[in-house]
């Protein structure tokens, strides 16, 4: 990276604006987004027409840009998540045009919008408040909030008909734990019915009610990779979109509901197609290359008018920015820029896509569980090149562990690169964008042949380009990838030169006892079911249980208000180090950072673990 002389490198890094959850209001005049451009995370609103940004929150909102914002049905208002020091347990306000913010919903548990009625006067939530993640509706007028459904598996992805008659969700009752359906109810919570979309065992969601409220734009992955299709009420049929060549999913009809927007995955971009629904024609909108998304995170609202809507488009080396999309002219504008700061794009590091042949068994010793060799995939995988000759490496495994690696800028993998790393991510088997087969190679698995995978990547590259250092190789992962990071420390030592283990598991029991119930359901039982029918699996693939194979320094990182991986997670590994004898400074460090959850987007809590980082390694490769 350039620039490097002049400036503290990672405080410029860390105090580049950055924009969240972009979503549009009903009238199509406005856009509300999170924006850091102050310094704080605050909501701002964007004029489409003009461009102009206006600030309307002073601190109101949280510093951690985790939850999306929803426009309530007037556009005057818009509603937020708010949580204390990034827990996650959110109760759901609101803030108007003056800067007025309110609590609206105040629950146990967390709490987060799943849809704003056209009435006004109805909000649609999933809570925790009684244990599992369920539906709940929420009305306006009378404060009064009513639970929905009470199934044992986690329900959300509640939408509601233009009418405000009907609702249609996703939950399972079906004995194969790996199923999803779409169901429809009241909105009362009475007559529940399974549209039963798509085979058993195949995961169905409903993304949008068409305009007039008989359709509904559902996908589905019974044919492997995933589908977005309308299914008609009337008579409960399906027309399926696309010709089944790449993995897309749906958005939402266009207010003609003549079209659908859906997004597209190939390999390590993300594309939006607009399909038309008299033809069956689609095509790829014409975006630059790179990852182009409609809009954010969680429910929000993309459509500006008939024809044009609101696209984020990000590449390695170009960060996120927003742009308005004529759809009939296939042109496109910028309605808002990316801030550089005393950065170009071109100072930004490159990245390349490769694929590798994996049988999930490296060349390296298996120190923990010795694998025989498995199915044989074509790995994806990114490589930044840092220009440092020799260079050291770090491998950054993603997180998820049902995520992947995309071309997109990535601000960590730029502060390693500044740092003089090159740094290799790996979109190991079980991960998204190649299908539900591929999803599922990572069942009643982990630590399995997707580490495999992450350590045949990381041959392959030292193989490859001489000039990286063999005696300098970093792993580095949060969350499923600081299990990864843990796990390959303890199966692959002869690998690493050390390690840093940010937010990750270590302890799959207590993980599955701690964890917020939907994750306690919907990640560590459908990926490995329970601890008292697998306490020996449970056992096997927790990396504390092979701690004493740690040959490399290793940093833990965790945040204490996690409730997603709790901070248990990185204490119990901490003290089975000092049982077996390492010792915390020269062995191992770690730091417990406060006022933090799992991650966050705070300008000063990124600066925090980009100098915890950078030191570390600095100090240990």
């Amino acid at each position: 990276m350039a620039r490097t002389d002049d400036i503290d490198v990672l405080e410029e890094l860390a105090r580049l604006p950055t924009m969240a959850h972009p979503t549009v209001s009903d009238d199509g005049e406005a856009v509300a987004l999170y924006y850091d451009i102050t310094g704080r995370n605050e909501l701002h609103v964007l004029d489409v027409e003009t461009g102009e940004l206006e600030q309307w929150s002073a601190g109101e909102v949280p510093r951690n840009a985790r939850w999306f914002v929803s426009w309530a049905s007037d556009d005057e208002r818009v509603f937020f998540h708010l949580d204390d020091g990034g827990n996650e347990q959110n109760d759901v306000w609101a803030i108007d045009r003056a800067g007025e913010a309110e609590p609206v919903v105040e629950m146990d548990g967390q709490v987060t919008i799943q849809d704003v009625g056209e009435d006004g006067e109805t909000l649609l939530l999933g809570s925790t408040r009684d244990g599992q993640m369920n539906v709940y509706r929420h009305d306006l007028s009378s404060g009064e909030t009513t639970k929905l459904t009470d199934y044992e598996r986690a329900a959300g992805g509640a939408t509601l008909s233009p009418d405000g008659d009907e609702v249609a969700f996703t939950t399972n009752e079906s004995e194969d734990y790996n199923n999803k359906d779409v169901y429809l109810m009241a909105v009362d919570g009475s007559n529940h019915r399974n549209l039963e979309i798509g085979e058993d065992g195949a995961e169905a969601g409903a993304d949008d009610w068409g305009p007039e409220g008989e359709r509904l734009l559902v996908s589905d992955n019974s044919a492997d990779l995933g589908r977005a299709g309308v299914y008609h009420l009337e008579d409960g049929t399906v027309e399926w979109l696309g010709d089944g060549e790449f993995e897309e999913s749906g958005q939402c009809f266009t207010p003609d509901g003549e079209r659908v927007l859906v997004t597209r995955s190939r390999d390590a971009v993300s594309v939006p197609v607009i399909y038309d629904l008299e033809t069956g024609a689609g095509r790829e909108l014409d975006v630059p290359e790179g990852v182009a998304s409609f809009g954010g995170y969680g429910p929000g609202n993309v459509v500006i008018d008939d024809e044009t809507v609101l696209i984020q488009h990000t590449s390695p080396t170009r960060r996120p920015e927003l742009l308005v999309y004529d759809l009939e002219s296939d042109t496109h504008e910028t309605l808002l820029e990316a801030e550089y700061g005393p950065f170009d794009p071109e100072d930004f590091a490159d990245a390349e896509y490769v694929t590798i042949a994996s049988d999930g068994v490296p060349e390296t010793r298996q120190a923990a569980v010795e694998y025989e060799p498995y199915d044989e995939f074509d790995i994806g995988a990114i490589f930044y090149d840092s220009g440092e000759r020799p260079s050291p490496l770090i491998v950054n495994p993603h997180g998820g562990p049902r995520a992947r690696d995309t071309l997109s800028f990535d601000l960590y993998t730029q502060v390693l690169v500044s740092q003089g790393f090159s740094v290799l991510q790996i979109n190991y088997r079980g991960s998204t964008g190649r299908g539900r087969s591929f999803v599922r190679e990572l069942y009643d698995d982990w630590a399995g042949a997707e580490q495999g995978d992450v350590a045949v990547a990381t041959e392959h590259v030292l193989e490859r380009h001489d000039w990286l250092d063999e005696d300098r190789v970093v792993v580095f992962g949060g969350s499923y990838g600081g299990y990864s990071a843990y796990w390959q420390l303890v199966q692959y030592p002869d690998l690493y030169a050390a390690g840093v283990a940010w937010i990750g598991l270590t302890d799959l029991e207590d993980m599955y006892e701690n964890t917020m119930p939907h994750f306690r359901t919907e990640l560590m039982e459908t990926y490995l079911g329970t601890p008292e029918a697998n306490p020996e699996f449970y056992a096997e693939r927790s990396p504390v249980t092979h701690v004493e194979n740690l040959d490399a320094p290793i940093f833990l990182v965790h945040g204490v208000n996690d409730r997603r991986v709790p901070v248990s997670q990185a204490r119990i590994f901490r003290d089975a180090m000092l049982e077996a004898g390492y010792e915390e400074g020269t062995d191992f460090e770690y730091e417990e950072l406060g006022e933090e959850g799992h991650a966050s987007s705070d300008q000063d809590q990124k600066l925090r673990m980009f100098e915890l980082l950078a030191d570390f390694l600095e100090r240990r490769v």
